[in-house]
């Protein structure tokens, strides 16, 4: 277990001293884990007093969600553990006035325990206390009956609609009865790519397979519903709209608001491709988008998954959720458009791709590339695997992505000229392309089209002149020399055998051979340099034993031209 703790026995109190720290309009009892406003009035001033909690865990919620406009008072017990009966029973006594207290609890036996016990003791002592329980997670759909599902992230849009509620100053029955209404009129589902490991146990709560999800998981840790095969996001964002809609019986013309919540361990690279599935989807099935949020909002520690809640809005809803917050993991107004917008970019010029030479090699030259793309898509999986050794393991991605590029424009082009056909490639791998990868070939082979073109012949020493510029133009745009580790310690030794071949009058074959047998030595050699340039270079002598991934790529496509 690798985790940035302290103690675990002490884990939970100094997370929410931190926390404190850093907001001051939140205060901390002394002898309990609750988290409270530090700006409530004197107890006959308050309005109903909005509280929340259960174990920890699940951060920001639920001391993040303690604000104006939320809750006015968490309590947090140990990881994914009941807060005890005294903790809550604190909260209710620091937080609540005449007005009583809501207390907004997750549907797990100890949190409806511990509340609720605490709820009876707060009434005999003369606090008027109700309770709302969120048992919003859809996957048990087949398991338990409704009032016995778990409750899960849906609990923090509840949260929102209860305090907005209590902030415009409305009586217990009617904040009861709002929170009661939005847990009802929520459905949520989370799905799992892997476990989370709670402090104090050491081991993460379930093993899966390298093509395995938890399918219907709840926010604690524990397995889901089911067990099965990855499959895209899109699926898996489909399939669980799906269930969420059937459940809450949401037809076309219905009005919503979602959360795309963050288990702990997803990126924001993922979240947002699950969110614009999620939109899109939810519009095709004619439901109305009212209001959308994403991000991390109620998590199971660092558990990679993500989960969909989904609460049926009208007017007075959709205002209570409108209305200003100040709880510091809040995520704003959730304001989304009606459709995404896309404005066309200008096209660049392409001037320089269109030159011509009198060679008529151009189709000779698209068999050529052509065979090229094949061999780095076959390249793949090896490219990758030297890459995310020295750099960011992008590499392969990037040629596949350029084997592609290559065959859309060999199979729109009929130029007989080869030069042309250079060219044309520089552009398509220019904007396939991201990272460094795609200028340097782009450049590399738009100077070599250039000098292509103004040979006279179109023989070996036009093509070795060709290729040597191309290498120098890498070269300047890079900064970098022979001995940096970077694919021009491919490309110059090439660039050299084939010069030479050329000199001596070599034929074609023998001379790409020579180039070809060059490139490899030259991407051999870079195991044992020590790179001066790029990502690499933050590795030093870490890398060293690992060949370059730029220069075998170089010396996979110049060997499959030496065999043609």
């Amino acid at each position: 277990m690798k985790k940035l703790i302290n103690d675990p026995c002490k884990v939970v109190r100094e997370m929410l001293e931190g926390l404190v720290a850093l907001h001051p309009g939140l205060a901390l009892l002394a002898n309990h884990d609750v988290v409270l406003r530090s700006d409530l009035p004197e107890p006959a001033s308050r309005q109903v007093a909005v509280i929340s909690g259960g174990g920890a865990g699940h951060e920001p919620a639920h001391a993040g969600y303690v604000g104006a406009g939320m809750l006015h008072a968490a309590v947090s017990g140990d990881v994914f553990t009941s807060p005890s009966v005294d903790a809550v029973l604190a909260a209710i006594r620091a937080a609540a006035g005449p007005a009583g207290a809501l207390l907004i609890v997750k549907n797990y036996t100890g949190d409806r325990l511990n509340f609720g016990l605490a709820a009876e003791i707060a009434r005999a002592s003369g606090i008027p206390t109700e309770i709302a329980v969120v048992a919003d997670d859809v996957a048990l759909r087949d398991t338990v009956p409704r009032e016995r599902r778990r409750g899960i992230a849906g609990t923090v849009l509840v949260h929102k609609i209860a305090g907005a509620l209590a902030e415009q100053g409305q009586s217990l029955a009617a904040v009861a009865a709002a929170a009661r209404a939005a847990a009802a009129a929520t459905g949520t589902m989370g799905v799992a790519l892997g476990a989370c490991t709670i402090p104090a146990v050491g081991v993460p709560g379930f093993t899966l397979g390298e093509d395995e999800i938890e399918f219907g998981l709840g926010i604690h840790g524990e397995a889901g519903v089911s067990r099965q095969q990855i499959a895209s996001a899109d699926a898996i964002t489909d399939r669980m709209l799906e269930i969420i809609l059937r459940e809450g019986g949401h037809g076309a013309g219905t009005r919503i608001a979602l959360l795309v919540n963050n288990l702990g361990g997803t990126t924001q690279m993922e979240l947002a491709v699950i969110a614009g599935r999620a939109l899109a989807r939810l519009r095709e099935q004619g439901l109305v988008v009212e209001r959308a949020w994403a991000g991390t909002l109620l998590s199971a520690l660092e558990m990679p998954g993500f989960s969909l809640s989904v609460t049926a809005v009208d007017d007075d809803r959709l205002a209570l959720l409108d209305r200003a917050a100040a709880a510091p993991a809040w995520p704003g107004a959730g304001i989304v458009p009606h459709a995404p917008s896309l404005v066309g970019a200008g096209e660049v010029e392409a001037a320089d791709e269109t030159m011509t030479s009198a060679d008529r090699l151009g189709a000779a030259v698209r068999n050529a590339a052509l065979a090229c793309a094949t061999a780095l898509e076959a390249a793949e999986p090896h490219l990758t695997e030297l890459d995310s050794r020295a750099g960011d393991g992008d590499l392969g991605v990037s040629m596949s992505r350029a084997a592609a590029a290559i065959r859309a424009g060999c199979a729109a082009d009929r130029s007989d000229s080869a030069a042309a056909v250079l060219a044309l490639l520089a552009g398509q791998l220019r904007r396939a392309i991201g990272g460094s990868s795609g200028p340097f070939y782009a450049v590399g082979l738009l100077r070599a089209a250039r000098r292509l073109a103004q040979g006279p012949s179109g023989g070996l020493a036009d093509w070795a002149d060709a290729f040597a510029a191309g290498a120098d133009a890498v070269s300047e745009l890079g900064g970098a020399h022979a001995g940096d580790r970077t694919m021009l310690d491919a490309l110059l030794p090439a660039a050299r055998a084939l010069a030479e071949a050329a000199q001596y009058g070599l034929p074609p074959a023998q001379a790409w051979s020579l180039a070809a047998d060059a490139a490899k030595a030259g991407a051999e050699a870079t195991a044992t340099m020590k790179p001066r340039l790029g990502r690499a270079s933050y590795l030093g002598e870490r890398v060293i034993g690992t060949p370059d991934g730029g220069a075998v790529a170089v010396s996979i496509w110049l060997g499959t031209l030496a065999h043609r």
